[in-house]
């Protein structure tokens, strides 16, 4: 039987971003590369000479279309990183050659490479560690960040973990074909090395999104190690196995790498397309980071992209096979945001019903429940850990 949650009301109208470079109208760039601590765009209008626009200054590395941290002033994403801590987990299988970048060949920077042994990953962590350990993993595309309203509340009660996956924001980014490929099976290998690097008796996991279908392969082999599931708006039926067009866009050949490079493309509009979000500016600016400092977060996203258009299907078959199979025990949770613009609700009771799985339905949220709904959200995880909520 459906439990509905208390309804989320949100303010109406989206917030607008500005601008990140002032650029005279008309006007098209040529790009340099951001090998150098600091760069200039190249920028020429119609009937003027050359000008020059000081970028920002940041290290960079590789192609991108901004790049850089433009602003000398203590940043949202600073305070945020300054919460967490990095956690070395899962093997690198690369060849031990330095990453370029598959545009101009240009040898990417640090952001790009990854260290000789073991990835380096993003967490953040909050509550006793004596506590019953729940890990909050974010969706495509995303960042830990996105929990940072469930981690306060869940910390009362439980030892809470939420971090960035392999290629988003903090953690690791390594180029494509150096020591990491993005393909789904490799990040349901490296979801089984962070999870055994970070808790060491059994968790829940809540997972969100496109992310979903790995988490659930993960735990169909080690339910041994699971209390309980939490799915947020995961992609349950046949109709959810194909990535909206603001997602797909960015596996495409040549536009994708280059809209991957977009900060307001890659994050702002990824995240707000999906459902009724009103992020504040400081928020968004933690979300474009990566974008802003790296070329190596738009080749990831391109990467991943790729492989979700490739494998997205039999992963989200073998997801359902899954969860209504009878061998199946982990005590699994829906939550569905029902203004998720991405995920249609049709078959979702329907599938919930089969597999006798607890649904719980959120009118006022979208794709990203945790976005919108942050503290609701925690208190609706503490209770279904602790049996208050109930099928």
């Amino acid at each position: 039987m459906a439990t509905q949650a208390n309804k989320v009301l949100l303010p109406a109208n989206l917030c607008r971003f500005p601008l990140l470079f002032p650029v005279a109208p008309s006007s098209s760039f040529k790009f340099a590369s951001r090998n150098s601590a600091r760069k200039s765009l190249i920028c020429r209008s119609s009937g003027e000479d050359d000008y020059l626009i000081d970028a920002p200054v940041s290290p960079g590395d590789g192609f991108s279309f901004s790049g850089g941290k433009y602003s000398d002033e203590p940043s949202p994403a600073d305070e945020w990183f300054k919460q967490g801590k990095m956690v070395k987990a899962h093997p690198v299988y690369g060849s031990g050659q330095k990453a370029k970048d598959p545009i101009f060949g240009l040898q990417m920077g640090s952001g790009s490479q990854v260290s000789d042994d073991v990835f380096r990953w993003f967490s953040v962590e909050s509550g006793n560690v004596n506590n019953p350990t729940v890990i909050l993993i974010h969706g495509f595309p995303s960042q830990a960040y996105s929990y940072r309203k469930v981690l306060p509340v869940l910390s009362k009660n439980y030892h809470a973990v939420a971090f960035d996956w392999i290629g988003f924001g903090f953690s690791d980014k390594p180029q494509p074909g150096y020591g990491f490929d993005y393909k789904l099976i490799e990040y349901v290998s490296s979801l089984e090395s962070m999870i055994d690097a970070i808790a060491k008796d059994k968790v829940t996991l809540v997972v969100q999104g496109y992310f979903a279908p790995v988490a659930v392969k993960y735990a169909s082999k080690h339910q041994e190690k699971i209390n309980n599931l939490i799915l947020l708006n995961p992609p349950l039926t046949a109709r959810h196995a194909n990535l909206p067009s603001n997602l797909s866009i960015f596996s495409n050949f040549l536009l994708g790498e280059i809209f991957a490079q977009d900060p307001l493309r890659a994050s702002d509009k990824a995240l707000m397309s999906c459902g009724p979000y009103q992020i504040k500016e400081e928020d968004a600016m933690v979300y474009r980071r990566p974008y802003l400092t790296s070329g190596s977060a738009g080749f990831a996203l391109n990467a991943i992209s790729r492989a979700m258009k490739k494998d997205l299907k039999s992963y989200v078959e073998e997801m359902r096979t899954i969860l209504v199979d009878s061998n199946w025990k982990v005590k699994t949770t829906v939550c569905w945001g029902q203004r998720d613009r991405w995920l249609n609700y049709d078959g979702v009771e329907e599938f919930c019903k089969e597999s006798k799985h607890n649904l719980i339905e959120l009118p006022m949220a979208g794709h990203h429940v945790q976005q919108d709904c942050g503290e609701e959200l925690g208190g609706i995880i503490s209770g279904i850990i602790s049996g208050r909520i109930r099928p």
